[in-house]
């Protein structure tokens, strides 16, 4: 299929759409650029909201890394619609940003992490468990706004309390969740998935260490530093995530990437932690050949009416 753009000038244009602060993306994204020129794909950074840019010149726009939208969700989204061949498609990048979508997963049997609510303006106690728990805003990035409390620590349970009304005084839905020991030794698991002709295909998973070290206490910049390593995933694993595909609006067959973030629960079965589907780092770094499934996945996409 050649489209009016590809006709005009020989070669697709695709815009990998980043924020102003990764002007020039962020440098695991990088590594795409390479396969894309080999593959006869011009391809460049292209910060979301600059008013200059004329989205319609492009074949595809592919979601990498606008991270700054958690505090701007609805002109994100907005701007989203705005965006002729944007992928992930706008309906699911709508539903994907707020992570209610996790209680849709919990109701359809997917083992997910509990999670529990509250709206702005919400009264909050912590629960009279005295475990650990992790409260983050339902519209979040990069671990930002995101604490770990120990409430068995009267001062905890008065920060964890804090940190609820601090996020509904800014209009925000906290979550709250309990946290889970197996990230303090086995860590979280997220698993890769790109497309291909047949539709999305496993292509590798990385291992993220500990990051909650305590209470939230602001991060300067757009995500705290993480310590990834490559990982190989296990059928147990890959069920799960094959289950949480199963379960996107719309099906996942439309979707370009997709990452599966596991952490083991209290029995050792993999839970869902986080379905991303918006803006996640892919970890293509630190895979073989996991930069030309991206371009691939991309050439995939143009190719489609």
């Amino acid at each position: 299929m050649t489209n009016h753009h590809q006709a005009t000038r020989g070669e697709p244009r695709v815009a990998l759409v980043t924020c102003a602060e990764l002007a020039d993306l962020d440098p695991d994204d990088r590594l795409v650029l390479g396969p894309l020129a080999a593959r006869g794909i011009a391809a460049e950074p292209v910060v979301w909201d600059d008013p200059t840019v004329d989205w319609a010149g492009y074949d595809l726009a592919v979601l990498r890394s606008p991270w700054d939208y958690m505090f701007r969700r609805d002109e994100f989204v907005a701007w989203a619609t705005r965006v002729p061949r944007l992928v992930n498609p706008v309906d699911v990048v709508r539903w994907n940003t707020d992570k209610r979508y996790l209680d849709e997963f919990s109701a359809a049997g997917v083992p997910t992490v509990p999670t529990g609510w509250v709206l702005p303006g919400e009264p909050w106690q912590p629960p009279a468990d005295r475990g650990g728990y992790v409260v983050k805003p339902a519209v979040s990035a990069g671990s930002r706004d995101t604490g770990r409390y120990d409430l068995a620590d009267p001062q905890h349970r008065e920060l964890a309390a804090a940190h609820v009304r601090r996020l509904g005084a800014a209009g925000r839905v906290a979550m709250i969740q309990p946290y889970l020991t197996a990230v303090d030794t086995v860590g979280e698991t997220a698993l890769l998935f790109l497309a291909g002709p047949d539709g999305l295909a496993f292509s590798h998973a990385i291992r993220k260490g500990p990051m909650l070290t305590g209470p939230d206490e602001g991060i300067e910049g757009l995500f705290k530093p993480e310590e990834i390593t490559a990982r190989t995933a296990a059928a147990e694993q890959l069920a799960v995530a094959e289950q949480v595909l199963a379960g996107v609006p719309g099906g996942s067959q439309r979707l370009l990437y997709a990452r599966v973030d596991l952490i083991p629960g209290p029995d050792g079965t993999p839970v869902l932690v986080e379905l991303e589907l918006t803006e996640p780092s892919l970890f293509i770094g630190y895979a073989d050949g996991a930069p030309d499934r991206l371009a691939d996945a991309i050439r995939t996409h143009l190719d489609r009416p």
